[in-house]
């Protein structure tokens, strides 16, 4: 049996250039991160500094501390409904079914759309139309279909995902480069092989963007639909707040769905990431 050798690539060098810009980077990515906690911190001491001199009335704005005080009460002893928990886990299950639902019949119609020019010329306008519709009037219509369950709160959401993703869907396959479509054909490729080869691959930064968006929308269509009418869900705690005058109440859900907004933006920035792994590495510029 001949024995092979294992020949090791020597690392790659790293220019003077690219390590000062890599550092020139990292030190922007602590600034960024500093002042953004800095500006929140100045902005909570200010809003309670203004609300302890009279300048704000607490009862219609309420402060930091009450807010804090608030979540406290969640989480420690739970809510009218319920534990915090279980109400988050029934918006966040709303909102993530309504997400890949919606975005997914928002690729597959962008892109089956944006390859038919004579079925985008049909169904454009009534898309446009359904597109008009004010999403509040068909949160109600859900419900009267659906009744108070999740199926109203998912339809919403759907609802809200599809037209952000069709739209960047439909418009990443007509600006895919037409050159390359033709040389895939001249190659002897069919249209399923070009449109899954050439076609997606090249409006999938377009969709990506778009799923950025969407997941808010998805979000609101749930917390929308709850506040409409639900058994559970932070919509729900939103509404209850809302009708005892609890301020604090409303800007603590306020929190707790930010924080979940900003948690799925750093899961679909990293699925983002490691998908488009092809684009360049950006530096930031000298005198940014």
């Amino acid at each position: 049996m001949n024995s092979t050798t294992h020949q090791h690539t020597p690392p790659i060098a790293i220019s003077d250039e690219e390590r000062k810009a890599m550092s020139a980077a990292q030190r922007h990515h602590y600034l960024v991160i500093f002042l953004r906690i800095a500006l929140a911190v100045v902005m909570l001491v200010a809003w309670e500094t203004a609300v302890e001199i009279g300048w704000i009335d607490a009862f219609f704005f309420s402060r930091p501390s009450a807010i804090y005080e608030q979540l406290r009460i969640w989480i420690v002893e739970g809510t009218a409904q319920g534990p915090l928990w279980s109400e988050l886990l029934v918006t966040m299950e709303e909102t993530v079914l309504g997400f890949l639902i919606g975005s997914v019949l928002g690729i597959i119609c962008g892109i089956a759309l944006g390859r038919n020019k004579l079925a985008s010329d049909v169904f454009s306008i009534y898309i446009k139309i359904a597109n008009a519709i004010p999403r509040v009037v068909l949160g109600s219509i859900f419900i009267i279909m659906f009744g108070l369950g999740m199926g109203s709160k998912i339809a919403l959401a759907v609802v809200m995902v599809f037209f952000v993703v069709f739209g960047n869907a439909f418009q990443g396959v007509r600006e895919a480069d037409k050159n390359l479509i033709a040389n895939a054909y001249i190659l002897g490729a069919s249209k399923r092989q070009v449109t899954f080869s050439v076609v997606f691959p090249s409006a999938l930064s377009w969709i990506l963007a778009s799923l950025h968006v969407s997941f808010g929308f998805a979000l609101v269509g749930a917390v929308v639909g709850e506040f409409l009418g639900a058994r559970h869900g932070i919509g729900l705690l939103i509404a209850t707040a809302q009708g005892t005058f609890n301020a604090a109440g409303v800007f603590a859900a306020m929190i707790v769905l930010a924080v979940v907004a900003l948690a799925a933006e750093y899961l679909l920035t990293a699925a983002e990431n490691r998908l488009l792994k092809w684009r360049p590495a950006q530096f930031v510029e000298k005198g940014m």
